[in-house]
């Protein structure tokens, strides 16, 4: 199927009435890279394996807390994973 020419004017000139002469530069510039930006993630797919599964990244470990007694009645004391269930110094 051909497109003809009169059809591309009658494209163009409903575009500039619909957006505005002002408009349309900057709705092209968006367009170009959207389309540029969807190329490259669907390049970036290809490449890299699309059917491979994503790798699990380690676990961080937390970082330990710090529980403030009340005023008066003490330090304050780190509280970690070994520290969980023990009965409270005091």
């Amino acid at each position: 199927m051909r497109i003809s020419p009169t059809a591309i004017l009658v494209v163009a000139v409903l575009a500039v009435l619909l957006f505005g002469a002002k408009r349309l530069p900057d709705a092209a510039r968006a367009l170009g890279r959207t389309l540029r930006i969807l190329r490259s993630e669907a390049r970036a797919l290809r490449t890299d394996g699309a059917g491979a599964p994503p790798q699990a990244r380690p676990a961080a470990e937390p970082a330990p807390m710090t529980i403030k007694r009340a005023p008066g009645s003490g330090d304050a004391r780190p509280v970690g994973a070994a520290d969980h269930g023990a009965a409270p110094r005091g």
